[in-house]
């Protein structure tokens, strides 16, 4: 064991540590506004786990996965399970029905439904790469994504449809789609979307986009993204210092701890820590991407894209969301804001990368 020590990725895990260390600093700082620290506390115990989990999955054997068909299915069939659940047990919180409540606790299924698609995802196109010009594939594929993406929908939750489709257009490219094929779907998608937003969409959500590409409520749809564009340009260069964030603090900037917990890292830390805060998910991709470039399969490699896309598709989203050049649609920051489904899952998935790395 100590031999495959040795063999972790350690700029990655130090990469995450020190992301994980930047979020929970930033959730402290937002607590002392509202004198309320048990979103600090969970997050730190959410973290113990995740870490727990992490080095776990670091010496649990990946091909598990690769060769075992009836347990990605029965892991899938949970996931969907689970997300159907949501509109029978979770409770309405703040009009959605995202969370499953256990006691202080909530359990956002769909951060886990997001791992589980980039195990079966890479299992299905690791087998099946040289048939990529088959159609069938394309569509059994976008089936299995289309289920979850389905349910993610109606509670309603945009942001991780827009990730979940993320996950499988990038994968299909990597595993060698047909650019025919590929304009194809792109026209399907766009055809879907004009069907959702005519039938399908609630009101809130066509507003969040129509006030984006038409700002006309500055008090209303558009405030919380010109609360955190005054935070951040607050920032500076060096920041106001933590704890001094005066939008985070006096409790203009919504959500500080969540969607919009860049925004108060950016008031608090300024264009230092943010150039910081992106070196080190730089750093981080670069050791996934390293990684997946070096497996000796397609599994392996597969997995580490899907992963890789997944962060950067929320990292993108969730920073564009905060500089207002993307409307708001509800995307947490990757190890950084306050969520214990999502930190747990992304680092059992890095634990999984980590076993990877040292079996190729």
């Amino acid at each position: 064991m100590l031999r495959n020590l040795k063999q972790l990725d350690w700029i990655l895990i130090t990469a995450t540590v020190l992301l994980v260390t930047i979020g929970l600093f930033s959730i402290y700082s937002s607590s002392v506004g509202k004198e309320d620290f048990s979103n600090f506390k969970k997050q730190l115990i959410f973290f113990v786990v995740g870490i727990f989990l992490m080095f776990l999955f670091c010496f649990f054997e990946w091909r598990t996965f690769r060769e075992s068909s009836h347990l990605i299915l029965i892991l899938y069939s949970l996931c969907v399970l689970s997300l159907v659940g949501l509109f029978f047990f979770a409770p309405e919180i703040r009009g959605v029905q995202r969370w499953y409540k256990v006691g202080p606790l909530s359990i956002d299924p769909v951060e886990f439904t997001k791992i589980i698609l980039i195990i079966l995802l890479a299992k299905y196109f690791s087998m099946r790469h040289i048939e990529m010009y088959r159609v069938r594939h394309i569509l059994l594929s976008g089936f299995y994504v289309s289920l979850p993406a389905a349910l993610t929908f109606f509670q309603p939750d945009f942001g991780s449809i827009i990730v979940l489709g993320a996950l499988w257009i990038g994968v299909l490219i990597v595993s060698g789609i047909k650019l025919r094929h590929f304009l194809i779907l792109l026209l399907v998608l766009l055809l879907v979307f004009s069907v959702s937003w005519v039938f399908l969409m609630e009101d809130y959500q066509k507003e969040r986009v129509l006030n984006f590409a038409m700002p006309s409520d500055p008090l209303g749809a558009n405030w919380s993204q010109n609360q955190a564009k005054i935070a951040i340009g607050a920032g500076g260069i060096f920041g106001q210092g933590l704890l001094n964030g005066s939008q985070t603090q006096y409790g203009f900037l919504p959500e500080p701890q969540t969607d919009f917990i860049f925004a108060a890292i950016a008031e608090e830390t300024g264009l230092f820590g943010v150039s910081i805060l992106l070196l080190l998910f730089l750093i981080l991709l670069w050791r996934i991407v390293r990684i997946a470039v070096k497996s000796q399969s397609n599994f392996p490699r597969l997995f580490s894209v899907g992963l890789a896309i997944v962060l950067i598709s929320q990292i993108f989203i969730n920073i564009g969301m905060n500089l207002g050049i993307l409307p708001v649609i509800g995307i947490s920051l990757p190890l950084i804001s306050y969520g214990g489904s999502g930190l747990i899952a992304i680092l059992a998935a890095l634990g999984i990368v980590q076993n990877i790395k040292n079996n190729p």
